[in-house]
């Protein structure tokens, strides 16, 4: 409970979207660092689900879309929270071009009735909106993307989350910032997170252990394509090491982002071969029917964090691959779950590099 500064324990923290991949191992890691965690969400949209595996009996679990301002305002009435990460959204690229009013619907006005039940929520005094590092436009430089550059988004959900970065943007200087009313308010983009537990379509990891599980290879629409690859917890600890400067320093309340570094910047194709040396059942074979626009390359600085918020990834690419190809392994072998192993190592870890937050 001392790591983030003691500041969870005890505290009210309220996590949207919950039920889904990230959000059930932030509630897991702030429920071991004391919270009171209040839970808002959809019902999880995967079987397995790793919210349900992890039995959480003793969080404040309300079922409510974020599309229903009156019941947004609710919860956040009833439980008062005092820092809130929002991570419920619409996420998926090839849903959202089949459903374009919904990603919408969600990642944007979902997000505006959160954030007007906020305003007459007097307790909340912290909102993390994590957003991703797809908000950008696309450009040709070979640098990775900076919270300076230009927010674009060519499919519905990168569209919809760029307008999610500009809405946080005018609440914060329109009703937070301008009025007084202490809120802190900062988005934080990602990037692509693998570990166990994430069941949803459209994945890359999850599509892959579903098909060597059948003894499949995984059909892919582009192995070429390279992304920013991370530990669900790495862009967790910035979460919450966010939110625990934010509490103390109002400055801070911008946009950040949070990426795995170069070398954590490799192809589809290269990820796989990398994984399969863990669980040999592994393979893709290449789809060259034509597909919807994604980009072909993406990469995130995240210097600014580790500037000024003393964060920086702890696991490598190939630790993060060995840990998540030993959580699914384990899970389908022997029923297992790992991840008070994985939050205790990589806690753990980050002490051992002598990170601030992990003391």
């Amino acid at each position: 409970m001392t790591a983030f500064g003691g500041l969870y324990a005890g505290r009210r923290v309220l996590v949207t979207g919950h039920t889904g991949f990230k959000g059930s191992w932030l509630v897991l890691w702030l429920r071991s660092l004391g919270a009171q965690v209040v839970g808002l969400a959809l019902d999880p949209d995967t079987q397995p689900s790793h919210w349900a595996a992890l039995q959480l009996v003793d969080v404040a679990d309300h079922r409510v879309d974020l599309r229903d301002a009156h019941a947004v305002h609710a919860v956040l009435q009833q439980h008062q929270p005092e820092i809130i990460f929002h991570l419920a959204a619409q996420p998926l690229v090839r849903r959202s071009y089949r459903e374009p009013m919904a990603t919408f619907a969600t990642n944007v006005m979902g997000l505006i009735h959160l954030l007007e039940a906020i305003r007459t929520c007097h307790s909340v005094r912290v909102l993390v909106n994590a957003t991703t590092d797809k908000v950008y436009a696309e450009h040709t430089h070979t640098e990775g993307y900076r919270e300076s550059d230009a927010l674009g988004g060519h499919d519905p959900y990168s569209s919809s989350k760029a307008c999610a970065e500009l809405v946080s943007n005018c609440w914060r200087k329109s009703f937070f910032s301008a009025t007084g009313s202490g809120v802190r308010l900062a988005t934080a983009r990602a990037g692509n997170v693998i570990g166990g537990g994430d069941w949803a379509q459209d994945r890359l990891v999850p599509d892959l252990v579903r098909a060597a599980n059948l003894g499949q290879a995984l059909v892919v629409r582009n192995p070429g394509a390279i992304r920013p690859w991370q530990h669900v917890l790495e862009p967790l600890s910035g979460y919450l090491r966010l939110a625990q400067l934010l509490w103390h320093d109002a400055t801070l309340a911008q946009a950040w982002n949070f990426g795995p570094g170069t070398a954590g910047e490799v192809s589809v194709q290269d990820l796989t071969d990398r994984l399969a040396r863990h669980w040999p059942a592994l393979r893709i074979e290449h789809d060259t029917s034509t597909q919807p626009h994604e980009a072909a390359v993406l990469r995130l600085n995240a210097s600014a964090a580790q500037a000024q918020l003393a964060w920086r990834p702890v696991w490598s690419l190939d630790e993060t691959l060995e840990r998540t190809a030993y959580w699914y392994l384990n899970y389908y072998k022997r029923g297992q779950l790992g991840g008070m192993d994985d939050l205790a190592a990589y806690t753990a870890a980050a002490q051992q590099l002598g990170l601030e937050w992990a003391r």
